[in-house]
């Protein structure tokens, strides 16, 4: 039999979180080798994280030979943008899942997806793409996670929810099952959501009420 190709691969970032990823594909040595971080900022060019080396900003992509990208952003509207343009350029994007994660049979998991170590994901969830599914998080029976969502740590849905494009659910809050979040929203750590939040809101509390409005990106 063949041996399979190792794949060079592109962190898109350079800070906490694309060190985590780093971290993952390491874990992943047999399918991937991650060849060096592209970050904006100047000061970390040339710098070795993770024995990892920043090899400078987005202008250096195509100069460089690899196989396929992930982008490690936390922030979804950035990672977004940055995700649209990495398509429009023909890139191809891998997934950075945890070996210590639980996926399910019947899960369909997108693009450039990030699932991290002791995540769950529970039989006929469906992740889109250039989604975030940090430390610990549960994704129950039957979600749909739409793209650029960040899950964030220890966060908890229940089944048949529904995460609109490019909403962030945060640290260690709960989604009771069945209940729809908006898109581009923000559900603050600790919230338990007890209803539909609309789009672009910031939903806090036990139960979970609206506190503000989140501009839409002009």
């Amino acid at each position: 039999m063949a041996k399979s190709k190792i794949l060079d691969i592109l962190i898109i970032g350079a800070g906490g979180h694309a060190q985590v990823v780093a971290d993952i594909l390491k874990l992943n040595d047999k399918t991937y080798r991650v060849i060096g971080y592209i970050d904006e900022k100047e000061s970390l060019h040339d710098q070795k994280i993770l024995d990892i080396p920043v090899l400078g900003s987005s202008e250096k992509i195509a100069d460089i030979q690899h196989d396929g990208v992930i982008v490690a952003i936390g922030d979804n509207q950035l990672r977004s943008r940055i995700y649209s343009e990495l398509v429009d350029n023909g890139e191809f994007f891998v997934n950075a899942i945890h070996p210590e994660a639980i996926v399910a049979d019947q899960v369909s998991i997108g693009c450039g997806v990030v699932v991290c170590a002791g995540v769950i994901i529970n039989p006929g969830a469906i992740i889109h793409n250039n989604v975030i599914l940090n430390t610990g998080c549960s994704v129950d029976h039957h979600n749909i996670i739409h793209d650029h969502v960040h899950l964030a740590p220890g966060s908890v849905l229940g089944g048949d929810v529904i995460i609109k494009e490019g909403t962030l659910i945060g640290i260690g809050s709960t989604v009771l099952p069945q209940k729809i979040i908006g898109a581009w929203s923000s559900i603050g750590a600790g919230a338990v959501v007890t209803d539909n939040i609309p789009e672009h809101v910031t939903a806090v509390g036990i139960p979970a009420a609206i506190n503000k409005p989140i501009p839409e990106e002009g």
